[in-house]
């Protein structure tokens, strides 16, 4: 969907340039940062319109300083001031909310998967204007991400009176968030310049990520927090499970982020008897990937060999439809993962565990064997684990939080470096 607005005066004075002959590569900042700019940008997505007064309560700045990082962001076209919504009576600029300037601009999200990329366009808030989805190219690493890129420069194209600012993409495999390049086995990638071909192709700064990384990311930065919890203290796990599994930790508002990229957990043993691709059996992603799920389910008659292409919503469309064999093949996965979940916890000891992605989020008749089998495994004490807010959509805010994420980090910088290259 594309909504027409009309661009801020600050946004129609910026000159126009073009696009950069060298992409530039940012890594991305997956944390909540501390600066005051960063607070109040913070603080103006989650909570405006809001007075500067409430602000400095909110954030713990002294008005002063509120008051001069408000006149920055609204010199730079990040804020905009509400002089309508100041209370009837009341005297001094400091009384007129400000609010992010978010219609005149928008990030671009990629998330390529083993077999689908999403694209989705963001507001500055983080509040998702729009998404597609396309087929994974089949095609050479170069290619296939040079047509990724026309497809996401489409996409942006229908928000005309939008300009975009930054690129983000998310995907699997091992990523280099300084020079953009990624090893990413499933696709048969090596070194892949997905930082230079994405950002070259749509003319924009452009950040790289591990995508479990990035959905923990999402959870700290986009997420809305749960009344009495502040996600951004002490230590989070999340467990991601769809056509692969990966984890990611949080300390104190900060992704924890392995100089030589994630940790894998692939290959941890389930003590099934799937054979994996590296020749072992009962490895995770050969039990509990989408793949696995949609090949036991061919093997137990659940989907029958005329379905040229089965997908894994057939399968959970026959469990919901009352299938036996299909409801207990993801009942087992759930226990798989929900054993793998506690095993990892007791490991870990996190304050909190978040689970996301769609092997939980798409049947979720299996959460209640999902947590019986945490519960069961682990050895410490009772500790609630809960799924994403996301949904069926943690790939989506993945991407986005990349697009976003450095300039909540560091947004006077970054939108000084976007309207300077």
């Amino acid at each position: 969907m594309s909504i027409t607005t009309l661009s801020s005066a600050a946004a129609l004075t910026r000159p126009i340039v073009r696009p950069p002959t060298r992409a530039q590569i940012v890594p991305p900042e997956l944390r909540v940062a501390d600066t005051p700019a960063a607070a109040v940008f913070r603080v103006a997505c989650a909570r405006g319109p809001i007075a500067r007064d409430i602000a400095a309560k909110t954030t713990g700045l002294s008005t002063a300083t509120v008051n001069r990082q408000v006149s920055a962001l609204l010199a730079e076209g990040l804020l905009r001031e509400r002089g309508d919504l100041t209370a009837s009576g009341a005297v001094g600029r400091p009384r007129v909310p400000f609010e992010v300037n978010h219609e005149p601009y928008l990030t671009i999200g990629i998330h390529i998967g083993a077999v689908v990329t999403g694209i989705v366009a963001s507001d500055l808030r983080g509040k998702v204007l729009g998404a597609v989805e396309v087929p994974t190219p089949a095609l050479p690493q170069n290619q296939a991400l040079s047509q990724i890129a026309r497809s996401a420069k489409l996409f942006a194209s229908r928000w005309h009176r939008r300009r975009p600012l930054w690129v983000g993409v998310a995907l699997g495999g091992r990523v280099d968030a300084t020079t953009g390049r990624v090893d990413h086995p499933r696709l048969g990638w090596l070194g892949a310049p997905v930082g230079s071909i994405i950002g070259e192709g749509l003319g924009l700064p452009v950040s790289v990520a591990a995508h479990v990384e990035a959905m923990a990311a999402s959870e700290l930065l986009l997420a809305p927090q749960r009344p009495g919890d502040n996600g951004s203290d002490g230590t989070s796990l999340y467990f991601y499970a769809r056509e692969t599994a990966g984890v990611a930790v949080t300390i104190d508002g900060r992704v924890h982020t392995p100089s030589s990229g994630p940790g894998s957990i692939v290959h941890l043993s389930t003590g099934s008897s799937a054979l994996c691709s590296c020749g072992a059996r009962g490895c995770l992603e050969a039990t509990v990937s989408d793949r696995a799920t949609i090949a036991a389910a061919r093997e137990a008659g659940i989907l029958t060999e005329t379905d040229e292409r089965p997908a894994i919503a057939a399968v959970y469309r026959a469990a919901a439809a009352g299938s036996i064999p299909a409801h207990e093949l993801l009942v087992e996965r759930a226990r798989v993962l929900g054993r793998t979940v506690a095993m990892l916890r007791d490991l870990f000891n996190p304050d909190r565990v978040i689970l996301g992605g769609q092997a939980f989020t798409e049947y979720p008749a299996g959460i209640p064997h999902v947590a019986e089998a945490f519960a069961r495994t682990s050895s410490l004490a009772r500790k609630d684990i809960r799924i994403t807010g996301f949904g069926n959509r943690v790939q989506e805010f993945a991407a986005s939080v990349v697009s976003l994420s450095t300039l909540y980090s560091d947004p006077l910088t970054s939108i000084r470096r976007v309207f300077s290259q």
